[in-house]
């Protein structure tokens, strides 16, 4: 045992990258028990071999920037359904995107009617959003 410490010391080991690739080899290797397909079959070998070269390297810092970059990905992907699941849970806050650059906003919920304007704090674009009652808030472009 203290063999393969010795051998492990240094080397980068498991990440979320890792993780992603562990289940997407999991999902090829369930669709290759039903469709026997040898383009699935170089998929989860390749796939494989990327696992055991992250997982043993040296290079630290290489790997750190990859699984960086994979995660930029994945919540760049994930970060409107992020901001559903935000608007259902926060009763007390309207969440919208600003029209300009896009930037979410958090808005107290109105207490009347009508126009209401709001200015955002990353480009100063003077957005409105029509209020039809309490709960709601409409945009209006």
């Amino acid at each position: 045992m203290n063999n393969f410490y010795k051998f492990m010391y240094g080397r980068y080991g498991i990440d979320d990258l890792y993780k992603f690739n562990l289940v997407l080899y999991l999902i090829f290797l369930i669709i290759q028990l039903f469709v026997r397909n040898k383009v699935i079959s170089i998929l989860e070998l390749i796939i494989i071999i990327i696992m055991f070269y992250r997982f043993l390297s040296k290079d630290i810092v290489k790997r750190k920037k990859e699984n960086d970059l994979y995660l930029k990905i994945k919540n760049d992907i994930l970060k409107p359904f992020i901001n559903i699941k935000r608007n259902i849970m926060d009763k007390d806050s309207v969440y919208k995107r600003c029209h300009k650059c896009h930037k979410v906003l958090k808005l107290p919920l109105p207490d009347h009617k009508g126009i209401k304007k709001v200015i955002c704090p990353k480009c100063k674009y003077k957005n409105k959003f029509i209020v039809l009652k309490r709960e709601k808030i409409e945009i209006i472009k």
